[in-house]
Parts: C-alpha cells; sequence; structure tokens
C-alpha cells in the first residue's frame, strides 16, 4: 500500500540473487548468496528477490536460508503462475519475518502466441487464479506482466486491474527486453494510474534491462511518472546486457536530489563493499569506466583535471568518493605488515573476516609480499578473489607447475594435480605455455568442457604486477567461470582453469526439475 504522505520515498527491489545469477557465468554457491543477501539487508534494500524456488534444489535451500538470515527486508520468491511453482516459493519463505511471492505471465502478442501457446483471455483467467492462489500464503504478493513494455495498452490495463482485484500488492511492469526508452517507460506509467481502477492502492515497480543502455534512465523516468519500487542489481548484473544497476539509480537520486526529489533507505556508504563482493562470487570484473563503483570512476589523470582537483574537488567530482564507501588515501602494505594492518585494511575495502579466515589469508599475503615490493588495495582485493575460489574442499587441486617456452617450441608444462586427494603428474605440450598447461589438466582429468573465454588483465602497474585471469567454460549447457591470480600468469591460469573445473564438478550432482523461463 503507497503511503500517500511518503510519496518521495522509492523502494528498492534487489535481484541480483535471481535475475543476476541468470547472466552466463555467474552462479553463486550456497554461502556466496548468503553473504551476499546479509550485505543487501544491512545496507537497507527493501526488498532481496533471493531466487527462483522450483529452478532447483539449490534455489530452494538459498531461498529458505536467505529467509531464515534477513532481519529486515522483505524476501521474495520468483514463481509462474502454475500453483506448483507457486507452493514451492510458499514453502521456502515460510521462516521469512516478511514474505514476498512474486508470480508472473506473458502478456504481449508475441509472447503469448509463441511462448505461452494461450489465448488472451486464457491468460486472464491465469492472473486471477495466481495472485488469488499465492495470497493464500501471503498479504504481500508481487505480479509482473512479462514483456510488458511491448503489451498492448489496452490489454495491459485489463491484465493490471485483474491482477489488483485479485489481491495484488506492487504491480511490477518489467522492460523484458530493454527496448522501451525513458519516454515510453514514463508514458505507461502514467497511462496504467490513468486508466486502471485500484491503481492507487498499490506499489507500481518498474524492472528495466540494458539491452540498449537505457535501464537506469528507464527506472528513474518511470519514477518520475509515479513508480516507486525500482528492481535494480549490484553492478548491473543480469541477463544478457544486465539489468538497472542498483548504485546507480541510488545514487542519481541522491546526487540530482534538486531534480530527482525522491529517497531511499540505502546507506551508499556500503556500496562499494556489495559491487567488490557481487564480483568476488560471480567472477565478472566491473569494467573500469563503470559509473559509481568502476575502478577510474574517481581517478584522473588528465592535467586539466588534476589542477582542478588540486584547488578544488568539486571541478570534476560531482560525489565523494566516501559517499559510496572508498577511502580516501590509498594506503601501501607491505612484507613488514602485520595481521591487524591487513584485517584492518581489509575491513576497508569491505571484507569482514573471521580469526581463521584471517588466518589464511595473511600467509596468502605474506607470500605475495616476499614476491612483490608494494601491495595495494587491487592486489589486496585480487588476493581475496583467488582465497575464495581456493576452497579445500575442491577435488581438483593444483600442487606443482613447471612450464618451458620460449622462441623454440614446443612449449611444455610439467603438473602435479591432487584429485580427490591422490596426487597424479603428467605433462603436456602446446601453442604456449598457457595451452600446455590447460593440455596438462585435460591428460590428467580428462573432461569434454569447452573453453569460452580465456582473459587475463594486471591488477596493478609493473613488471611484479598480479594477474588476474578469468577462465569461462561450458559443459552441456551448464556455464561457469573461474577466477585465480598470481604474479605468475601461467600459475594464474592454470588454477583458474581448475576452479573453472570444480564448478563443473559442482554443477554435474545438481540437476533442474524443468526447463524454466522467467521474467527477466
Amino acid at each position: 500500500m503507497t503511503d500517500t504522505a511518503n510519496q518521495d520515498r522509492v523502494l528498492i527491489f534487489d535481484t541480483t540473487l535471481r535475475d543476476g545469477e541468470q547472466s552466463p557465468g555467474a552462479t553463486m554457491t550456497h554461502d556466496e548468496k548468503l553473504e551476499i543477501a546479509q550485505t543487501l539487508d544491512e545496507m537497507g534494500v527493501d526488498i532481496i528477490e533471493a531466487g527462483f524456488p522450483i529452478a532447483s534444489e539449490g534455489d530452494f535451500a538459498a531461498v529458505r536460508a536467505i529467509s531464515e538470515l534477513v532481519k529486515n527486508a522483505a524476501v521474495c520468491g520468483l514463481s509462474r503462475s502454475s500453483f506448483k511453482d507457486i507452493d514451492r516459493a510458499a514453502e521456502a519463505l515460510k521462516p521469512a519475518r516478511r514474505p514476498r511471492i512474486h508470480t508472473f505471465i506473458s502478456t504481449s502478442p508475441l509472447h503469448m502466441k509463441y511462448k505461452l501457446q494461450m489465448d488472451p483471455e486464457a491468460v486472464i483467467e491465469a492472473i486471477a487464479a495466481s495472485v488469488g492462489h499465492a495470497r493464500k500464503f501471503t498479504d504481500d504478493v508481487q505480479w509482473s506482466p512479462e514483456d510488458g513494455t511491448r503489451t498492448e495498452h489496452d490489454f495491459l490495463c485489463r491484465a493490471v486491474e485483474t491482477a489488483i482485484k485479485a489481491g495484488a500488492t506492487t504491480i511490477n511492469i518489467p522492460d523484458t527486453v530493454g527496448y522501451t526508452a525513458p519516454n515510453e517507460s514514463a508514458e505507461i506509467i502514467r497511462m496504467l494510474k490513468e486508466r486502471v481502477p485500484g491503481i492507487d492502492e498499490v506499489t507500481i515497480a518498474t524492472h528495466c534491462h540494458n539491452d540498449l543502455g537505457m535501464a537506469v534512465a528507464n527506472a528513474l523516468a518511470a519514477v518520475e511518472a509515479g513508480a516507486r519500487q525500482i528492481e535494480c542489481t549490484i553492478n548491473g548484473l543480469g541477463e544478457r546486457a544486465g539489468n538497472a544497476a542498483l548504485e546507480e539509480v541510488v545514487m542519481a537520486m541522491r546526487v540530482r536530489n534538486d531534480i530527482l526529489p525522491y529517497r531511499t533507505g540505502i546507506d551508499t556508504t556500503r556500496i562499494m563493499q556489495a559491487s567488490r563482493l557481487v564480483s568476488t562470487a560471480t567472477g565478472f570484473p566491473v569494467q573500469y569506466n563503470k559509473a559509481i563503483v568502476g575502478k577510474n570512476a574517481f581517478a584522473h589523470e588528465s592535467g586539466i583535471h588534476q589542477d582542478g582537483m588540486l584547488k578544488h574537488a568539486g571541478t570534476y567530482e560531482i560525489m565523494r568518493p566516501e559517499d559510496v564507501g572508498l577511502s580516501e588515501t590509498s594506503l601501501v602494505m607491505g612484507k613488514h605488515s602485520g595481521r591487524a594492518a591487513l584485517r584492518a585494511k581489509l575491513g576497508e575495502l569491505g571484507f569482514e573476516l573471521g580469526d581463521n579466515q584471517l588466518k589464511d589469508v595473511f600467509v596468502r599475503f605474506k607470500e605475495l609480499a616476499d614476491r612483490k615490493k608494494e601491495i595495494f588495495e587491487d592486489d589486496l582485493l585480487a588476493l581475496m578473489r583467488d582465497t575464495a575460489s581456493d576452497a579445500e574442499h575442491d577435488r581438483i587441486q593444483v600442487k606443482r607447475l613447471r612450464v618451458i617456452c620460449g622462441t623454440e617450441g614446443p612449449q611444455s608444462a610439467e603438473l602435479t594435480l591432487e584429485i580427490d586427494g591422490r596426487e597424479t603428474a603428467g605433462e603436456a605440450t602446446g601453442d604456449g605455455p598457457v595451452d600446455a598447461a590447460f593440455n596438462a589438466v585435460k591428460a590428467l582429468f580428462p573432461h569434454h568442457a569447452r573453453l569460452q573465454l580465456y582473459q587475463v588483465h594486471a591488477v596493478t602497474e609493473g613488471t611484479d604486477a598480479q594477474a588476474t585471469v578469468s577462465v569461462r567454460m561450458e559443459e552441456n549447457g551448464k556455464i561457469v567461470t573461474g577466477q585465480s591470480a598470481d604474479t605468475d600468469t601461467v600459475v594464474a591460469s592454470t588454477r583458474a582453469y581448475v576452479n573453472a573445473l570444480n564448478k563443473l564438478l559442482v554443477r554435474r550432482e545438481k540437476s533442474a526439475p524443468e526447463s524454466l523461463k522467467d521474467v527477466s
């Protein structure tokens, strides 16, 4: 129910754990989902869409565990219009203090004809039945018309009115394929407010994809027209080109409050922590020039800009780094730094470590410091990513690697892996040291996974910089991303490759009960 005395309040609905995880290769572990959910809850997100409970046992378990964990935010489970989906979502949400069921069905002519193969009357009946069924479990029900922005306006109004009469308390209008422009996004919201009976008694939400680069603009336009909930993700993660980025919509309303007079409950000083956490968990690096959270967002290299910054920061910065959780200074750590300093520095970067985890990270930190003169913030972030991906229970672990390379081939690699607790060694040749190392892994652990992406970037400057390597692999439609960092690029590459293999092994053990399509 929209509070008329609080019209400037915009609810933040985060779907990183549902829509964001659907990005190819972005699958998160159960523990990573819990850590992200806790961070979202602590930073003030209003609704956390924790997953799609019927999609798999893993999704169900994650939604259930997040429902038990979250203290402040509403926890939402997605479901299609079938009663089976809704029942499964309700079961997963039982422990939640504030459960929300989000049910949807396609409404555009294209989707109804080719995807659903249902006529409009059958869709209207399904809307009434599904929303009514969801209300048996909770009084907080959200309904979405999939491909809503390409739905005929008359039918969209009828569908929304049906959902409201059946008991929906939030009506979400998704731009499922990122097709809409800002003026159209606003016009749809205004049209619904003018034509649909009872629309003023519910919250209107917007869910925008970024296929044409307009997701944030579309979301803000919808808010100006009367929407009071924005569905978004950390770092703009999501299907295809992603969703509206939480950090961008929140900071836009904060920085330009003069023309966007709305507020959220987000603690913006936690934004960088959340961004880094999601990047680490998914293995998706944040592009350097990404708004708000990119490495270069507060960097100035131009002499003219630097001169202005020295005179007054406001000349070239429209927000302070501290506003999004960045420290003003970049302290350099080294081999003489102690555990207390490391814990404090990692805390500034958004990592809260227990004693055992700190002990493990400190050992890795010292090893790195022996090989690298100066340890910068980016080195520590890479170290934490590598620590997160190096689980002790992984079936395959890299123990030793030696490569021979140069102008005269063939390049070769001698590799020792520990597989299910037993060490096995072998060697292979290849077109370069990385190819040779990957071939050695295949020889020791035969598989049919296909390498889709191999990406290397230096974490910091200098010839002693750490290399962060990302490897994306596919097997029978399952896509995973492995990541590792090391001052030796070949070692980092091999560990990233093995990390991806371990994730594929985990995915083999999980199976989805049915083919799923969703609202995004």
